[in-house]
């Protein structure tokens, strides 16, 4: 499960970027955030599962 957050944190991040530096592709922008968004909620949701 960690992996998969840490996997989705790298393509967002990767989508991020892309859509800042190539301005034709905007739309990778929107969906780097999105899915940099849900990696760290999963990510958060992994951290509060294994300390309760």
């Amino acid at each position: 499960m960690i992996s998969l957050a840490v996997i989705l944190i790298i393509i967002g991040l990767i989508g991020l970027f892309l859509g800042i530096f190539i301005p034709v592709i905007k739309f990778l922008l929107w969906i780097g955030i999105i899915i940099l968004i849900i990696g760290i909620i999963i990510g958060i949701l992994r951290f509060i599962r294994r300390s309760v």
